[in-house]
């Protein structure tokens, strides 16, 4: 009896998926977001409040308003390709990040800065500067 209660602990054990929380540390999802031209994603990742600059353009907005001006952006500027060219991660908890946004409206500099909040990145700062 004690045997049967054993491999069917066993079983469970194993027929049951623990899930582990992952640490979102990549800004993958940050990059597929401008890609998209996904304001709503995009402000997925951002802090409760986050400089922005938008060709010139610059202020200090919650998460909401930005993700109100990016939509505006994205809508004047729809996205034809988004890459990134340059990383610094060599500060565990502070991040910074440099891209190429391609639109029909022109070219722009991207530049993300995030930092490590708990399990997941949040963007802090981002700038579109016209190239």
């Amino acid at each position: 009896m004690l045997l049967n209660q054993l491999i069917l602990s066993f079983l469970l054990w194993i027929a049951v998926p623990v899930e582990i929380p992952t640490m979102e540390k990549s800004i993958d999802p940050v990059v597929l977001a401008i890609d998209s031209g996904s304001s709503s994603e995009l402000a997925r990742y951002f802090d409760s409040s986050i400089s922005l600059n938008i060709s010139g353009q610059q202020g200090d907005y919650s998460r909401s308003q930005a993700e109100l001006v990016l939509k505006d952006f994205f809508k004047k500027n729809p996205p034809m390709g988004f890459s990134l060219v340059f990383k610094s991660e060599n500060n565990p908890s502070t991040s910074s990040y440099i891209g190429e946004y391609a639109s029909g409206g022109g070219s722009y500099k991207v530049f993300i800065k995030a930092n490590q909040q708990g399990s997941q990145m949040k963007v802090y700062s981002l700038e579109f500067v016209k190239a």
